[in-house]
């Protein structure tokens, strides 16, 4: 290899690193955005879950009425 064929050779190898680089950066913002809104979706979905389980008791509640010897 001549002195400018291993030169072309090692600017093509950094401009496929930097383009490496540059699409890992990318994916890892992906990733962790994505583990944001998992995080943010996993807590409104128990929050959900709560308020269901809540709104579950209130009926069986409302629909079992005490019996005659609890007074007022």
């Amino acid at each position: 290899m001549t002195d400018n064929e291993t030169t072309a050779w090692q600017e093509k190898a950094e401009a496929a690193l930097a383009h490496l680089e540059r699409q890992y950066d990318q994916l890892n913002a992906v990733v962790i955005a994505q583990a944001r809104e998992l995080a943010r979706l996993q807590k409104r979905l128990e929050e959900l879950g709560d308020s269901l389980d809540t709104q579950e008791l209130e009926r069986i509640r409302g629909t079992n009425p005490k019996p005659p010897h609890y007074g007022p």
